[in-house]
């Protein structure tokens, strides 16, 4: 097996010692790093060499890099580092890490210049104040190559056990036969369509697939994609879901491969489920440095052991085997978990982990130079959720707590930002306002506030919960997409008028619209993306929207579901039109309960808001107060959604009131008879209100007029009615009723993106 390595990756994966230490140190950006460095070679002498390629052999890997400089005059190897802050303050492990990478490019240029020593220097450059700090260690050259011999060992072995896992993968997923034994009506469809997505000659293919419930989109989607991973030299999959139960349906298929697999002998996939830090947390009362969390405390040290102990579950690495693994080690869950990211054939995580900003996934992958299948589930949630990840708002009570525990400096550069943020809404009279851009003093005053709390944070760390820490974090996300703002984003102005105060406060947000200049190059970066739902279209809603490529190929596969089995019923004497509603409530009553009469069982009634559910279901409640009557309630917990759930028993009579669009209108199954019927009281169409109008014109000045309508609140709405509605057919044996109670219903354009074959 030949492997080439780069120094950075060599060091990183053998070299890593001590604690686990998150605390907060702003880091130089990219270009103040490239300007320190520059700055550190023109000090030196005219014989100084400057980013010298090394690359040297051990057995059969292969290190290359680049050394930042080398001065020949005086045998001395420079490893340049700037930093922001005290030099104490950088941390052992990052520190442990810099003298590997110098040690190893040290035995590299002694190994080509044949030097029998060599003084190797860490040179930190504080980028404020231009200082070195140089450290120094002279070293043998056969002490170099003892140390560079040793490190390239452990990896060699890494990557021989890593080259075997992989060959094995390949050729146990090359033939894999479908687990499932046969595909369910329209499966295959879909899965042959997954396929050729994946197997596209050039990367950043794309599919838009609509497939309804029932047909197995996630087996029908995983399957393929993992039968191209031979041929295509897929390194990863990423399965990308919008909720925790897209997490369930993903383990249980990889667990039914595995099985697969196992029952020919073959190595089973290693497939991985990334969970929420606040939910893997073991200590959520300390922070995550080892002066404070024992798990912590010397993670490094303990990484390898806890790493080869999880390549011999043989099973899903859940959260709950990654937790029983981690703990035994004395290790964090949650940082083992993004550790084994790096190690896994298959990771399923929220959609975050590749589409924000920051995302993890897509970070390694651009690192490692990953060929990698995305899969992104129910991905008509991507549009939403992208708008709120490319989204920031900050707002004056925060600065204003930033403020009473800030030190003087700091308050003082606060004080003249709350000066600034007050003259930008000055004048302003109504509530919400867009305004086409952010004035440049309050920019100016804002970047001045985040550079002296970077200072100040680089030299005394500050904690989670710290209201200037807090303020920081949010003003940063703030100041980044305020760089990129244009048409495809507003900036917006929203007036609160406090109790007891003259001078309102304000919230300022840069509101991202149409996500998709954010996407284009995460979807470039996958070799195939193929994003599924049983709602997703129209097409060109989605492709617009989500940045993807204009030729890419969209698919609806027929349901497997026949329009007897679904007796559907257009409401046309009804509107629920925000000024009709009250006058609507009688004859909703008179529907529901003549249908529960005629065939009693459990329903689901949507309506648009709490209180319109609540006039409902109290006027249903005074008509007859025998019926079993459930309601949806505001910020209900885990606990209360799961009871709220398991009162649709099978054989069950009763009547759950819901809001749609809520955590009730999708992805909860309730097959057979524990739904036979759903009432939906609304078109889901947005709130007609300023900021949605605001974001109307930016569809509309994009897309064109008709367009912005439509994007904004027709197509979104009546894709929370199709899903809402998915929730009473749920195979080819289930029978229902659906009643759609408004006369909107009856139109053309939105009969037309109703499912085909209600019709």
């Amino acid at each position: 097996m030949d492997c080439t390595v780069s120094v950075r990756t060599l060091c990183e994966f053998t070299a890593r010692q001590g604690d686990l230490d998150l605390r907060f140190t702003p880091a130089p950006t990219a270009l103040q790093g490239m300007e320190g460095h520059g700055l550190v070679r023109s000090r030196r002498g005219p014989e100084y060499e400057a980013e010298i390629s090394l690359q040297g052999v051990y057995q059969t890997l292969q290190v290359r890099g680049r050394a930042d400089g080398y001065d020949p005059v005086a045998q001395q190897l420079e490893e340049i580092k700037t930093y922001r802050g005290e030099l104490g303050a950088i941390r052992a492990n990052h520190r442990a890490l810099h003298w590997a990478q110098a040690k190893i490019y040290g035995h590299l240029l002694c190994a080509q210049r044949a030097l029998p020593r060599l003084k190797i220097a860490l040179v930190y450059f504080h980028i404020g104040t231009h200082k070195e700090d140089v450290l120094v260690e002279t070293l043998d050259a056969a002490d170099l190559q003892g140390f560079f011999d040793t490190q390239c060992a452990r990896f060699l072995d890494w990557a021989r056990s890593e080259d075997a896992h992989r060959r094995a993968r390949d050729q146990a997923l090359a033939a894999l036969a479908f687990p499932l034994g046969t595909f369910r009506a329209g499966q295959r469809e879909l899965s042959v369509a997954v396929y050729r997505t994946a197997r596209a000659p050039a990367g950043g293919s794309c599919l838009l697939a609509q497939a309804p419930t029932g047909i197995g989109k996630t087996m029908g989607t995983l399957f393929p994609m993992l039968k191209a991973c031979p041929d295509q030299g897929l390194d990863k999959i990423f399965f990308l879901t919008a909720k925790g139960t897209g997490h369930g349906l993903a383990t249980q298929a990889l667990g039914q491969i595995n099985q697969q697999l196992q029952a020919t002998d073959a190595a089973p996939l290693r497939a991985l489920t990334l969970q929420a830090r606040d939910k893997s947390c073991e200590h959520r009362d300390k922070a995550c440095h080892g002066d404070s969390c024992p798990l912590a405390r010397g993670f490094y040290d303990r990484l390898p052991q806890a790493r080869a102990a999880m390549l011999n579950v043989k099973t899903v690495w859940d959260s709950a085997r990654l937790r029983e693994i981690a703990l035994a080690h004395a290790v964090c869950p949650y940082y083992l978990t993004q550790e084994m990211a790096r190690w896994s054939d298959v990771v399923i995580g929220d959609y975050n982990y590749f589409y924000d900003g920051a995302a993890m996934l897509h970070a390694l992958t651009q690192a490692h130079q990953w060929k990698v299948g995305i899969l992104v589930d129910e991905a008509h949630n991507l549009v939403d959720r992208a708008r709120s990840m490319y989204t920031a708002e900050l707002t004056q009570p925060a600065l204003a707590a930033a403020r009473k525990h800030a030190k003087t400096r700091i308050r003082k550069s606060l004080d003249n930002l709350n000066r600034a943020w007050n003259a930008l809404h000055e004048g302003q009279e109504a509530p919400y306002q867009c305004h086409a851009q952010v004035p440049l003093d309050f920019m100016a005053a804002l970047q001045k506030a985040l550079s002296l709390i970077a200072e100040a944070n680089a030299d005394n760390p500050m904690l989670p919960g710290d209201p200037v820490l807090g303020f920081y974090l949010a003003a940063l996300q703030f100041s980044v997409l305020e760089e990129k703002l244009d048409e495809h984003a507003l900036f917006d102005v929203t007036l609160t008028a406090p109790q007891g105060r003259k001078r309102p406060t304000s919230t300022l947000c840069i509101r991202n619209v149409i996500p998709a200049p954010h996407l284009q190059a995460r979807h470039a970066a996958a070799h195939a993306t193929v994003l599924f739902s049983g709602t997703l279209g129209p097409a060109a809603f989605y492709r617009d929207t989500l940045g993807l490529p204009e030729d890419t190929p969209w698919i609806d596969v027929p349901a497997p579901f026949k329009a007897q089995q679904l007796a559907v019923h257009i409401v046309r004497d009804v509107s629920t039109r925000y000024h009709d509603r009250e006058a609507s409530v009688a004859r909703i009553v008179q529907l529901v309960s003549a249908q529960f009469r005629r065939r009693p069982g459990n329903y689901l009634c949507f309506f648009s808001s709490f209180d319109y559910l609540e006039r409902v279901a109290d006027a249903l409640c005074a008509q007859d107060g025998t019926l079993p009557v459930w309601r949806q309630v505001r910020a209900m917990g885990d606990d209360s959604r799961q009871a709220y759930i398991e009162r649709f028993r099978e054989g069950g009579q009763g009547i759950g009131f819901a809001v749609l669009g809520g955590a009730f209108g999708e992805g909860i199954d309730l097959p057979g008879d524990r739904l036979i019927g759903a009432f939906i009281a609304t078109l889901g169409l947005p709130q007609v209100n300023p900021v949605n109008e605001s974001m109307k014109r930016c569809m509309q000045q994009r897309f064109g007029h008709r367009k912005g309508y439509d994007y904004t609140y027709l197509f979104p709405g009546l894709r929370k009615v199709v899903q809402a509605a998915g929730r009473v057919i749920r195979s080819e044996q289930d029978t229902g009723t659906l009643f759609l109670m408004d006369d909107r219903f009856a139109r053309e354009e939105v009969a037309s993106l109703m499912p085909a074959w209600w019709r």
